[in-house]
């Protein structure tokens, strides 16, 4: 009598090609993702770059207001990618 050990069955393989297919799809999901950040992050230094959009005469404490909001997102993208600040361990 043959016995057939767990990495032999086909349910093992199923279970190999099931995490294999789910690997391959999580690359994707996250190649994906980084292609939108990068597009983001370029929008931003495009918008950066020129001053966004103000003109030293327009500059306002709203506008200023509007980059502090900005500043402030990007500080908490920034502190949990790095873990800084409330995310410092």
């Amino acid at each position: 009598m043959t016995r057939l050990t767990p990495q032999t069955t086909p349910r093992h393989e199923l279970r190999s090609e099931k995490a294999r297919r789910n690997k391959e799809a999580a690359l994707n999901a996250f190649i994906g993702k980084k292609a939108e950040i990068d597009e983001m992050l370029a929008r931003l230094q495009a918008l950066s770059d020129e001053h966004f959009n103000c003109h030293p005469d327009e500059i306002s404490w709203a506008t200023v207001g509007s980059l502090e909001h900005y500043a402030s997102l990007l500080k908490r993208i920034t502190d949990s990618a790095f873990g800084e600040g409330e995310h410092a361990e």
